[in-house]
C-alpha cells in the first residue's frame, strides 16, 4: 500500500507561527513599553517647559493655544472698491502662521470676489454699423456712434452676446506691529481693451485678453498704484445694465497715481497723457507721449444718511514735442436719498482740456493750428439719474446724459464731435441675493461740428451673479 505524505497549507503554518511568537516574546514587549512610556513622559515635561517659556516671552495668556489668532479689528473691514456691484467674500484668515518667523505680519487676512456677467444686446444705428470687435459693440461708447455723409447713411441692426465684463479680485489686509494697516488690492476682467486683435475672435472659441483694472497698495492715508482717478466720483454712478450707462456726461478714468487722503480731503498726482487733434483733422487723433508733469487733482467730500456731495478739481499741463499748454477742470457730483426707496444721482463737469477724462475721451484734450501750435479744447458734460426700488427685489432706473465741446472749426475741421446725448430706462430683478437679471432700453445721438448726426437704439439685457 502506497503511503501519502501529509501536506499542510502555507496559510496554516503562518497562523501557527503568528500565535506562538507573541507568547514567547511577551515579557520582552512589556519591558520595552515601560521604557518608551518613561521616555515620552520626559519629552512631554520638556515640551511643557518650552511652551511656558514661550508664553512668558510673548505675553500669551496661560492656557491659551499657541496657535490662536486674534480676530482682526472691525476697522480692517475692507471698503467696497468696485463700482459695478462686485462683492467680495467674507474675510478669510491666513491659513499659515503669522507673526515672527513666518514672513507674514500678524493680522493678515485675505479676500477674493468678483462677478460673472452675461450681456446680450440688439443695436440699431442709423448711419452704418459699429465695427465688430470694438468697444461700441460691448457697451455704450459715445464716440463710436456712426455718422455718415449725406446719401451714404445706411440703417443697420445687429446683435452681440458676450461675458467679457466678468471679473475677479483679490485683496489683503494687514495690521502692523504699530497698529497701522496695509491694504493691497488687484482686480482684472476679460475686456481685453475692447479689441479682438490681441486674443481670439467670435468664430470658434471667443477667447479674450485679460485686462488689469486695479492694482494698488494703501498704507495709512497713502495710496499708490492704479485705480479710479481722484477726479472721478464712482459713488455717483447710476445703477445701469450697460457697463457705464450715461457715458458722455461721466468723468471716467482709471490710471496710476499717488494719493493722500485726510478727512474729507484727498489729493493726487496721476499719470499724464495728452490727446491731440491734428490741424483740420487731416489725420487721426493721437497721443503725444511727451508729458513731463503729472496731472494733479484735489477733492472735498461730505456725506451722511442723506447721501453725499463732492467737488473735485483737475490741473494739467499738455505737451507735444517742445510745445506746451495748460488746462483745468471742475466736477460737482453726488447722490441724494429720497426716503428708503428712491435716490437722485448726478454729475456736472467742465473745463479747458477735460477731453480724455470725459465720456471715454469723447473729445480731444488739444488741437493743433496751421503753425503746429497746441491749444486746449473746452468741454462740458453731465448726467442725472433717478433710481426707484419697487420692492426689495425689483428696482428701476431712468437716466439722461449729455456733453458739448467748444471746437474751433477753423482748427479742428468739421468731423469732430460737437454734442452727444443719450437717454435710458431699465428694470432689474434680483431673484436671490447678489443675483441680478436686467433689461434696458436706450437711445443716443452724436452730432459733428459740420452738423451731421447719427443715432443709436439698443435693447440690452444682462444676467449677473456677484460673489
Amino acid at each position: 500500500m502506497k503511503k501519502t505524505a501529509l501536506a499542510l497549507p502555507p496559510l496554516v503554518l503562518a497562523l501557527a507561527v503568528a500565535t506562538c511568537v507573541p507568547a514567547a516574546a511577551q515579557e520582552l514587549d512589556v519591558a520595552a513599553i515601560h521604557l518608551r512610556l518613561t521616555q515620552m513622559e520626559d519629552e512631554m515635561q520638556a515640551l511643557r517647559a518650552l511652551l511656558a517659556g514661550h508664553a512668558e516671552a510673548t505675553g500669551t495668556a496661560a492656557g491659551a493655544s499657541p496657535h490662536a489668532t486674534a480676530a482682526p479689528p472691525a476697522a480692517l473691514a475692507p471698503a467696497t472698491v468696485s463700482t459695478s456691484g462686485a462683492s467680495r467674500s467674507a474675510v478669510v484668515p491666513a491659513a499659515t502662521p503669522t507673526g515672527a518667523g513666518s514672513g507674514r505680519p500678524a493680522g493678515t487676512t485675505f479676500e477674493f470676489g468678483g462677478f460673472i456677467k452675461f450681456d446680450a444686446m440688439t443695436t440699431t444705428t442709423s448711419d452704418g454699423k459699429i465695427a465688430d470687435g470694438t468697444p461700441g459693440r460691448l457697451f455704450y461708447f459715445p464716440g463710436a456712434t456712426p455718422v455718415a455723409e449725406p446719401g451714404q447713411a445706411r440703417r443697420r441692426t445687429y446683435s452681440d452676446l458676450h461675458a467679457q465684463f466678468s471679473r475677479f479680485s483679490f485683496a489683503t489686509d494687514t495690521t502692523t506691529d504699530n497698529g497701522n494697516t496695509i491694504k493691497a488690492y488687484i482686480e482684472a476682467d476679460m475686456y481685453g481693451g475692447g479689441s479682438h486683435a490681441f486674443a481670439g475672435n467670435e468664430t470658434i472659441t471667443n477667447t479674450y485678453a485679460l485686462t488689469l483694472r486695479h492694482a494698488y497698495v494703501r498704507y495709512g492715508n497713502w495710496l499708490a498704484g492704479q485705480t479710479w482717478s481722484n477726479f472721478q466720483d464712482t459713488a455717483a454712478l447710476p445703477d445701469m445694465v450697460d457697463f457705464t450707462g450715461p457715458s458722455e456726461g461721466t468723468v471716467f478714468n482709471r490710471q496710476a497715481q499717488l494719493r493722500y487722503t485726510q478727512g474729507p480731503w484727498s489729493f493726487s498726482v496721476e499719470n499724464p497723457q495728452t490727446t491731440v487733434t491734428p490741424y483740420l483733422s487731416r489725420s487721426a487723433r493721437f497721443n503725444s507721449d511727451d508729458n513731463r508733469v503729472p496731472d494733479i487733482t484735489a477733492r472735498w467730500l461730505a456725506r451722511g444718511d442723506w447721501g453725499h456731495f463732492t467737488v473735485a478739481g483737475l490741473a494739467r499741463q499738455f505737451r507735444n514735442g517742445a510745445d506746451t499748454a495748460a488746462g483745468g477742470a471742475l466736477s460737482v457730483s453726488g447722490r441724494f436719498n429720497l426716503g428708503q426707496n428712491d435716490d437722485i444721482r448726478y454729475m456736472l463737469s467742465g473745463g479747458s482740456g477735460i477731453g480724455r477724462y470725459l465720456g471715454f475721451a469723447l473729445a480731444s484734450d488739444t488741437v493743433l493750428d496751421a503753425d503746429g501750435d497746441m491749444h486746449a479744447l473746452r468741454g462740458y458734460g453731465g448726467f442725472v439719474a433717478w433710481r426707484h426700488a419697487f420692492t426689495p427685489r425689483l428696482r428701476g432706473n431712468l437716466a439722461y446724459s449729455a456733453a458739448a465741446f467748444d471746437n474751433d472749426a477753423m482748427r479742428t475741421g468739421g468731423l469732430v464731435t460737437r454734442t452727444s446725448q443719450s437717454f435710458r430706462i431699465n428694470m432689474i430683478y434680483s431673484p436671490a441675493p447678489r443675483f441680478d437679471v436686467g433689461g434696458e432700453i436706450s437711445w443716443a445721438q452724436r452730432r459733428l461740428e459740420n452738423g451731421l448726426e447719427g443715432d443709436l437704439q439698443r435693447i440690452h439685457t444682462h444676467v449677473k451673479y456677484s460673489f
